[in-house]
């Protein structure tokens, strides 16, 4: 006769079985090993990484330099310009331009930084981002300068004379775009990705 209970409905149910310690070890043993964030083999390509990735403001500045719009203004009294009509509307223009270029610039970075599949892991992450926000700082700045290069100022205007004022970012928010983007792009490759090690060994 089964030692197994039978319950109302006439079914035999499986009696609990205890684990002996023994098995508890030998499974754990036989368990992979869980990864463990890797610092010091992923500091110099972090390093590295914040490098490579500043030197993208260059381009980036000089694309926007290219692209935002100039405004056309009359000049006033006590040197105040006061813009013509919608030309107002290209502060904004140009602020919106360079947050796309920045956003597009950190997608990509995202995924060139996770290509290097044997340096997977929040390390680098942190080093790109780092890079990114540099990019960003160097960008606006070098974009700023190239600008004002192109559209210089008229030497002695006079009282409403027409004059372009070189585009400018005049707020510091877009320097968190390209971190964001780079952030956002890697994350959702580390959640779509089903290893443990994010397929560091399968380099």
């Amino acid at each position: 006769m089964s030692d197994s209970p039978v319950d109302d409905s006439g079914t035999t149910r499986a009696l609990p079985e205890r684990v002996e310690p023994e098995e508890v070890a030998l499974l754990s043993a036989l368990a992979p090993p869980r990864p463990k964030v890797v610092v010091k083999a992923d500091l110099l390509p972090a390093i590295s990484a914040i490098s490579l990735i500043a030197l993208l403001g260059l381009p980036m500045g000089w694309l926007w330099s290219r692209l935002a719009p100039p405004q056309q203004s009359v000049l006033g009294r006590g040197g105040s310009v006061t813009p013509l009509l919608v030309e107002s509307y290209h502060e904004f223009d140009g602020i919106a331009i360079f947050t796309l270029l920045a956003f597009a610039a950190g997608l990509l970075t995202a995924a060139v930084l996770w290509r290097m599949r044997g340096r997977r892991g929040p390390v680098l992450l942190i080093g790109g981002v780092l890079g990114a926000l540099v990019a960003s700082w160097l960008g606006r700045q070098v974009g700023g300068s190239l600008a004002a290069g192109l559209y210089p100022a008229p030497q002695n205007p006079k009282l409403g004379d027409m004059i372009t004022i070189a585009p400018e970012i005049t707020t510091v928010s877009v320097l968190a775009a390209m971190p964001l983007a780079l952030a956002l792009g890697y994350g959702i490759a580390t959640s779509w990705n089903g290893f443990d090690d994010l397929g560091r060994r399968l380099k």
